[in-house]
């Protein structure tokens, strides 16, 4: 182990005998008494040291002989402490690629605030280039959250859409000016590499070319070519719903949803509907509501709705649906934020729950959605999780 405070956390001396460890409320901690040799102590705690050598360099400075190894446990329990070469042998992996890591450096930082035990933060970074993530939609909103997904290190990316890129499609992060007239989904993969911090893992030509016939195959309603397209392909780590038409994502549809419910794959929605974006529900096949419960509420609380969603997704005509270009972006981020932090381990917020805000306001309030007793996903009772909390002073640790 070599320990290192962690520098995403700034220091700061609140007197002569206590350090503050973080800025924002939601991770700031605080240190004391800190004597003035334990002070000094804290400068070696940078990742260059492993444990013997600190130890050496304590006894130098005058501290017990066990003072270091105890001032190490206690900042690594208040999860103060990272280690610089922990993670296990596939973060050692990404250490060794020098372009990823300076790319994926501010990630890192990130992670190892959330997270508590010395080299959490790397292992979860280097689980995410294992990981394989199907968007649906390469609009404003879905080619955004495919490139900020593959530009966050997860290493497989999939787009899956169709139609040619048209001038309403252009979004800075998503599909640039030059890629009008080009192939939807072609165009989001390109996005999706150039973002990349570097290749990812090989596949083989059997891999590449199920993805392609498994793309094909889902966006023609195939169920032949889609089931041998899978067997050629990673699990799915989750799927982010992203259509073009808002509508589909404000009230997705049940049964383009099933197959997702039954083979137990988590899926999150996003999208903009008129001047209002929406982000989720994740959904948590057998444990958090489905698209089918929120239909079935719907119904519930409006016996109209039926009707008038199906006039809303008649084959009329319509005009260029709206979509506000800082809202579509917004909810892009939202929306990957949500689903890294799913990938990672963590119960986002939007997990039965939707999350929506309009212009111009912009006030995001989160809308549960419960699961719903006539639905065959068997979501059973609410799981409440958990809900943001809001401002709170940094706590005091390790006193004494």
């Amino acid at each position: 182990m070599h320990p290192i405070l962690k520098p995403a956390l700034r220091r700061g001396w609140r007197d002569l005998n206590t350090i503050q460890f973080g800025v924002a409320p939601a991770h700031a901690l605080v240190l004391g008494p800190v004597d003035t040799a334990t002070g000094s102590f804290l400068q070696l705690l940078d990742g260059t040291r492993g444990l013997p050598l600190l130890r050496e360099e304590g006894r130098r400075m005058g501290l017990p002989d066990d003072h270091v190894d105890k001032l190490v446990r206690r900042l690594s329990g208040a999860g103060l402490l990272d280690d610089a070469t922990g993670g296990g042998s596939a973060a050692d992996a990404l250490r060794k690629r020098d372009q990823a890591m300076d790319r994926l450096r501010p990630d890192l930082a990130s992670l190892s605030v959330t997270t508590a035990g010395p080299g959490d933060g790397m292992r979860k970074l280097a689980a995410r280039r294992a990981m394989r993530v199907q968007v649906r939609g390469a609009g404003r909103v879905g080619a955004v959250v495919a490139s900020v997904l593959s530009g966050a290190g997860v290493g497989q990316v999939d787009v899956l859409d169709g139609g040619v890129v048209e001038p309403r499609d252009v979004a800075p992060g998503g599909h640039p000016a030059e890629a009008i007239g080009d192939r939807r989904d072609a165009a989001a993969r390109r996005g999706v590499r150039q973002w990349a911090p570097d290749r990812p893992p090989r596949r083989g030509r059997r891999a590449a070319g199920a993805a392609r016939a498994l793309g094909a195959a889902e966006e023609l309603g195939g169920t032949g070519a889609t089931r041998a397209a899978r067997e050629e392909e990673p699990a799915l780590s989750l799927v982010v719903i992203a259509p073009r038409d808002g509508l589909d994502a404000h009230a997705p549809d049940p049964l383009a949803a099933e197959p997702l419910v039954s083979s137990g794959t988590p899926h999150l929605y996003a999208g903009v509907i008129e001047g209002t974006g929406v982000v989720g529900p994740l959904v948590l096949p057998g444990a958090t509501a489905c698209a089918g419960c929120l239909a079935l509420d719907r119904a519930d609380r409006d016996p109209t709705w039926p009707r008038m969603l199906a006039q809303w997704r008649s084959g009329r005509a319509r005009h260029v649906t709206a979509c506000d270009l800082a809202l579509s972006t917004t909810v892009a981020g939202l929306a990957a934020a949500h689903a890294l932090a799913f990938l990672d381990g963590a119960a986002p917020a939007s997990a039965g729950v939707r999350w929506e805000a309009s212009v111009p306001g912009l006030d995001w309030h989160a809308r549960p959605v419960s699961p719903h007793l006539s639905c065959p996903c068997g979501a059973g009772v609410v799981d409440k999780g958990e809900h943001p909390a809001g401002d709170k002073e940094p706590h005091d640790t390790m006193a004494g």
